[in-house]
């Protein structure tokens, strides 16, 4: 019996809208119903996130899967604040089904912010430095009786093999658009990367959408639905994804990134990436997203290739 996870079906999504969401909060929250009650623009896919008022927002999760995250998010997000060098949401009020709605769900404080993107990131190397601080000292909390990997985020922390069989699909429908090989030496060295053995608070999902910026700095950090301990590996994905070639060696010696994690990092950002592609690259609407996908493939497929990987000093 193989020991790897079953990812099992992708989650069909529950539709949610603005009057529902108001009679919930009206229902289960009275003291704000008189509060508007807005679409947050790109609220995410994972849940879907409404204005509640200037300085609230409402999250419910999409999914049955998603809504596992909830009371999750509740016992450890106030918790991992108190550690954590930037701010992150931290739940102020948690609601259950009703409305035609079923699932928990929770009223969180509105952090500002525009989501970062490589043209807003006003200083690269300041910002993968503090972005490298908070994954430390998020690492650095205690991790004892912490959430482990699994359906509620998807098994981020655990072993890459999960994605294996995504891997491959997505190479064979990229056929002729990416260097399949090269690919799969690089994916076939994160595999063989092995992980101490030691568990470490992860975000689980470091990227462009859940870092806000001000003015062109990291600003908070939000969307911990997939945090937990484990391998804080995934995590590393940023290094490719969104943070220069220069940074990136910032960022790992500031997080003292041993060699096999750093391959296993690079596995995740590799993942992620043609997982991306895959589902862009035919579609002339989103030429962004393709290119996105080409470039930050030409940057793994580099780093890789030209032996970057250095040993941080003993």
């Amino acid at each position: 019996m193989s020991d790897v996870p079953d990812l099992g079906p992708v989650p069909q999504r529950l539709a949610v809208d603005a009057d529902q969401v108001r009679r919930l909060v009206a229902d289960q929250f009275p003291q704000f119903a008189d509060l508007p009650v807005e679409p947050v623009a790109d609220g995410g896919w994972d849940n879907w996130t409404f204005h509640l008022g200037p300085e609230m927002l409402v999250r419910l999760p999409s999914a049955a899967e998603y809504a596992l995250a909830v009371d999750k998010e509740h016992r450890w997000l106030p918790a991992l604040a108190a550690r954590l060098p930037l701010p992150i949401p931290t739940p102020l009020a948690k609601g259950k089904a009703g409305a035609g709605y079923p699932y928990p769900w929770s009223i969180y404080p509105w952090l500002d912010g525009e989501p970062a993107a490589v043209d807003r990131i006003a200083d690269p190397m300041r910002f993968a430095l503090e972005l490298a601080e908070f994954l430390a000292a998020l690492q650095r909390v205690d991790t004892a009786d912490g959430p482990q990997p699994g359906i509620h985020n998807w098994f981020r922390g655990g072993t890459l093999r999960t994605y294996d069989e995504q891997v491959e699909r997505a190479l064979t429908k990229l056929d002729g658009h990416v260097d399949a090989e090269l690919a799969r030496e690089i994916w076939a060295s994160a595999l063989d990367a092995r992980w101490d053995g030691v568990d470490r608070w992860f975000h689980g999902d470091v990227a462009e959408g859940n870092l806000l910026l001000k003015d062109g700095q990291l600003a908070a950090v939000i969307d911990f639905g997939t945090c937990g301990v484990g391998d804080p590996a995934c995590d590393l994905a940023i290094a490719w994804t969104l943070v220069t070639a220069d940074g990136r060696q910032a960022f790992r010696k500031r997080l003292s990134v041993d060699e096999a994690t750093w391959a296993r990092g690079r596995g995740w950002a590799l993942w992620k990436t043609l997982a991306t592609y895959s589902n862009t690259f035919d579609d002339p609407e989103d030429a962004d997203g393709s290119a996105s996908a080409q470039r930050i493939l030409g940057d793994i497929f580099s780093e890789y290739t030209a032996g970057a990987v250095t040993k941080p000093n003993p």
